[in-house]
């Protein structure tokens, strides 16, 4: 079985996202990209990694190239998402695809999206979406 195959298998057990290189293993039940944002605060490299992800638009895309992901899996994949991998050279597959995500209530495009919908550069997305998530902490 590959990582990937082992990270999808563990995702599909209820976690929201999942690393697995070799025996070395990150698993997350947070809420969307809040475990990317705490990845990359802790100086966690995912390089050479595959991950599968319930939910991966621009945003979380973006977390991954700076994460240095080289596979991933996502049940749901936004086109905004894709071109972002695309763009970066990640390997992707993903279940579903759309073309954009929605907020928790289902009534509007998700913040996180909304915050990065026209960052092309990756730091800047990165400040822009800890900077959101703090903001919606408080």
């Amino acid at each position: 079985m590959t990582d990937l195959e082992k990270a999808k298998n563990i995702l599909s057990q209820g976690h929201s996202v999942v690393a697995i290189s070799g025996e070395n293993a990150y698993i997350s039940d947070g809420k969307g990209i809040s475990p990317l944002i705490q990845f990359i605060d802790n100086n966690t490299s995912l390089e050479n990694f595959s991950v599968a992800d319930k939910i991966v638009g621009k945003a979380a895309a973006m977390l991954f190239v700076k994460l240095k992901v080289n596979k991933l899996y996502a049940e749901v994949l936004s086109e905004a998402g894709e071109k972002i991998l695309q763009k970066y050279k990640i390997q992707y597959s993903f279940n579903t695809k759309t073309d954009k995500i929605i907020n928790r209530a289902g009534n509007d495009i998700c913040p996180m999206e909304k915050c990065v919908s026209n960052i092309d550069d990756i730091e800047q997305a990165y400040q822009t979406l800890k900077n959101q998530l703090e903001k919606l902490k408080k």
